[in-house]
Order: structure tokens, then C-alpha cells, then sequence
């Protein structure tokens, strides 16, 4: 697993990428800085970033100039960023046939419940995105901590797995 003279590139997969990959997309490129470029995509993208995602970013000091919902389809293309790793953050998407990732990048689910859909009042909305922005922030704090250059393939995907089941 190397990326030789170049960042890894890492891309979140959720269904509508409005919230949970959009939070590890920001996270990554602000926490992984020069050692990692973070995208986000969806199955079915919304269409638009959901405004409790910004806010919390925001509110979190994390960028969000140029973040936007957009399809998976755009990194399966032949001129797309080669790939290192690819998370799925909701269970649909996992479950869902992805497009064929050029270059077989490293793979794992990092499951989160989906704050977009969360019902309730205000504050519990705002709870659920809290929750998912937590999880999220935990893993991929994890992630960049790895000791990449110590690790085989086989020790980075038990460790990839392993940082999917931290709540």
C-alpha cells in the first residue's frame, strides 16, 4: 500500500452524500492534510449538502467552500483521481453494487446512522448530525494515526475494519 510521492486518496460512499460522507470528506482534508485527499460521493446524491452538515463543519471550524452532493459515477470514470481507499459510511450503499474502482483500492465499511433522516424536534435533528459528525470525526482520527508504513495489507484491513465498529 503506497502512495509513493503523492497524498492517499480516500473516497466516502453514502447514499445521498448530503451528511455522513460529506463530514468525512472535510474531516479527512483538514485532519489528513498533506498526507491524504478525501472526496465524497453518493448512489443517489441529493443534490445538495444538507444545511445541518455545514453549520456543524462550520461551527467545528472544518472548510466548506466547494463541498457539494454529487454522484459516485464521477469517480469511475477513466480520468477520475486513483483510488487508495474507499469507505462506505451508510449500510445501503454497502449493500448496493458500486461501480468497478480502477487501481483495487482498499475497501471497508464504516457504517453510521444517517442524521438526514432523523425525525423529531430541532434539538433532536441537531443530535443526530452531532452523533454522526462524532463517529465520524473518532474514525477518521484513528485512520490518520495509522503507522501505514508498518502495516501489510492484511494488518491495514483488519485495522480498517476494526476502526468501522468504533462508535
Amino acid at each position: 500500500m503506497a502512495a509513493a510521492n503523492r497524498p492517499f486518496n480516500v473516497l466516502f460512499l453514502c447514499t445521498g452524500n448530503s451528511a455522513r460522507s460529506i463530514f468525512a470528506e472535510a474531516i479527512l482534508n483538514k485532519l489528513g492534510a498533506g498526507r491524504f485527499h478525501a472526496f465524497s460521493a453518493g448512489s443517489h446524491p441529493a443534490g445538495a449538502v444538507n444545511p445541518h452538515t455545514v453549520e456543524l463543519l462550520e461551527k467545528h471550524r472544518f472548510p466548506t467552500e466547494g463541498l457539494r452532493s454529487k454522484s459516485w459515477e464521477e469517480f469511475a470514470q477513466a480520468d477520475a483521481p486513483h483510488l487508495d481507499f474507499v469507505f462506505t459510511v451508510c449500510d445501503r450503499a454497502a449493500g448496493e453494487a458500486c461501480p468497478a474502482w480502477p487501481g483495487q483500492p482498499m475497501t471497508a465499511h464504516w457504517g453510521i446512522d444517517d442524521p438526514a433522516v432523523a425525525t423529531g424536534s430541532e434539538d433532536d435533528i441537531r443530535k443526530a448530525f452531532f452523533t454522526a459528525y462524532n463517529q465520524m470525526r473518532t474514525r477518521i482520527g484513528l485512520f490518520v494515526n495509522l503507522p501505514f508504513d508498518k502495516l501489510d495489507r492484511l494488518k491495514l484491513e483488519k485495522a480498517l475494519y476494526e476502526i468501522g465498529a468504533v462508535r
